[in-house]
């Protein structure tokens, strides 16, 4: 039931009660009688924000004369109406009768132009609860903690799924976005006054320039007991439905792998010395430098050197299971096909930047501005990121993966980048945002017959990618100083939860166990449920290995 009451909207469902005043949600509990989940101070916050290009978040609805005002509509629906100084909204509470979630809808709007999203601030969470959230793989932190308090994270790049998880002891609640329409999200975690909230940003596509309003995704609240496993198989329930996962495809070798090899060197030494320890068809082989050309370099011309087409072949017939390194958007634009669509490389929301990266003395650089000088950058590794909406392009890199594949006799083929999905400033392509392209993009390949490897696991890659390399918390490829800290209080294996039944993980990089920073990073991806990884430059690191990498290597004997 929803009832409203005194400018008050009161739900009761079969799993939770919950008040909303002056359009806040000023309590939440489980029932019958379950502990007080979310209990604000009076005027704690405000009922929406309206989020500009900038990040410049204004609060809506407490200014002199603002008006907020509830609308019943139904026995089980309520709307709760904003007229304030800075701009407008609404907030659209229900109860689904069948699940007992309360589904919240935000949407807000001003006459100010450079809207890029709308927050439901959610105040005065329990300090008993911790947050379990898909960030890295997988966190369980206490919302105060410096590693996450007054955080951004943007869908599906950084919060790797719609979901957030509030546990405590016996229990807690839960928020996620049932969306199978790619819409931008974000989670904001805390604030730099407080730390006890979540900002659940519904966010609008770019460009921003022009736009007034922002809204229209429902999010939905429930409570749960037990632990953190139980929302997750609920959210785990929904994708493989939404998204129709019985109907994809495992290759018949999935559950056999039990080692993994990242940045493989062409050395065919390497492949006796780990077949010496686990058996060739357990292994799974990342190789990075097998083309003709450098690494990250004329991309998407993928044609195999001497050296490399020898090594695959000897790997393959020894049993290996290799996929060469590709790349999924990037691409040099020395190449000739940059022509043909350079009017779709991404530009990002806010800075309007073409993305992308150039490599100067080792540190990453912007894309050069100028069109003659990004041409002129071969060999600092200049790449642009094309939009994977725009059809010509999955079909170019298509056609250069089979023809390399069939030449190679590949059955598996590693992707890069497939993470790098986000809003951008030519947000949508062929009517496509940047990730509904990957997705297509990742299955399009795989529908070569190809088993896909790629760079990043999130509920939008994992769709079609059989094995993902994932990154640490902030520690791409130098480790951050809070992993050691996070690896003995704060890690959770959710991704591998959500997502380890159709996609495995392994590990990206700095795994050659040669320093307690190296075993700090080999022992979290173990923890977070990632295949026993190793990076090693020589086949003596695998025939006479150090402590950590024999961990690995009797980790994958077992």
């Amino acid at each position: 039931m929803v009832r409203v009451r005194d400018n008050q909207i009161e739900v009761t469902t079969r799993t939770l009660r919950a008040t909303w005043a002056d359009g806040v949600l000023t309590s939440l509990s489980a029932r019958p009688d379950g502990q007080t989940l979310v209990d604000p101070a009076p005027d704690d916050g405000p009922p929406m924000y309206l989020i500009y290009a900038s990040g410049e978040a204004v609060a809506i609805g407490r200014e002199m004369g603002d008006r907020v005002y509830v609308l019943p509509r139904s026995d089980t629906e309520a709307e709760i109406r904003i007229e304030g100084w800075h701009g407008d909204g609404a907030i659209r509470v229900s109860e689904d009768v069948e699940t007992g979630d309360m589904v919240v809808e935000p949407s807000g709007y001003a006459s100010r132009p450079g809207l890029r999203a709308c927050r439901l601030p959610i105040g005065g969470i329990a300090e008993s609860l911790k947050l379990v959230a898909p960030f890295f793989q997988g966190v369980r932190l206490p919302l105060d903690d410096p590693l996450i308090r007054n955080s951004h994270w943007q869908w599906p790049h950084q919060w790797e799924a719609g979901l957030a998880i509030l546990e405590g002891a016996g229990g807690g609640w839960w928020v996620r976005a049932e969306d199978d329409r790619y819409r931008y999200k974000a989670l904001h975690v805390g604030s730099r006054d407080t730390h006890d909230t979540l900002g659940l940003d519904t966010e609008t596509y770019g460009p921003m320039d022009a736009n007034l309003s922002a809204g229209n995704l429902e999010w939905r609240i429930n409570t749960f007991a037990g632990d953190w496993e139980t929302p997750a198989a609920t959210y785990r329930a929904w994708m493989a439905k939404a998204y129709d996962l019985a109907r994809e495809p495992l290759p018949d070798w999935f559950d056999d792998i039990r080692f993994a090899v990242s940045w493989c060197p062409t050395k065919p030494d390497i492949l006796d010395a780990i077949a010496a320890r686990v058996p060739a068809g357990r292994v799974l082989l990342h190789m990075p430098d097998w083309r003709t050309d450098a690494y990250d370099e004329n991309y998407p011309t993928y044609k195999a050197s001497e050296t490399g087409r020898g090594f695959i072949e000897t790997a393959q017939n020894a049993g290996f299971h290799v996929m060469p390194h590709l790349n999924a958007i990037d691409m040099d634009p020395s190449h000739p096909v940059y022509t043909r669509v350079r009017d779709f490389q991404q530009r990002a929301v806010d800075s309007k930047r073409v993305l992308g990266w150039t490599w100067v003395d080792g540190a990453g650089k912007p894309v050069p501005e100028s069109n003659a000088g990004r041409l002129l950058h071969r060999s600092e590794k200049t790449m642009v990121k094309i939009h994977p909406g725009l059809g010509t392009w999955r079909s170019i890199l298509s056609q250069a993966v089979r023809e390399s594949a069939e030449s190679l006799d590949l059955s598996a083929a590693f992707l890069d980048v497939t993470l790098c999905s986000w809003n951008l400033h030519n947000c949508l392509v062929d009517d496509m945002t940047s990730t509904e392209g990957m997705r297509r993009l990742i299955g399009d390949v795989a529908r070569l017959g190809l088993v896909v490897g790629g760079e990043g696991r999130n509920e939008i890659t994992s769709l079609h990618q059989r094995f993902a390399q994932v990154h640490l918390f902030r520690s791409w490829h130098a480790t951050d100083e809070g992993l050691d800290r996070l690896e003995k209080e704060g890690l959770c294996p959710l991704n591998e939860f959500l997502f380890g039944n159709w996609c495995k993980s392994f590990g990206y990089s700095g795994l050659n166990g040669d320093s307690p920073v190296s075993a700090t990073r080999m022992r979290v991806h173990e923890k977070l449920g990632a295949i026993p990884t190793v990076t090693v430059g020589a086949a003596k690191d695998i025939a006479r290995p150090n402590r950590v990498v024999r961990q690995m290597l009797d980790a994958a004997g077992a």
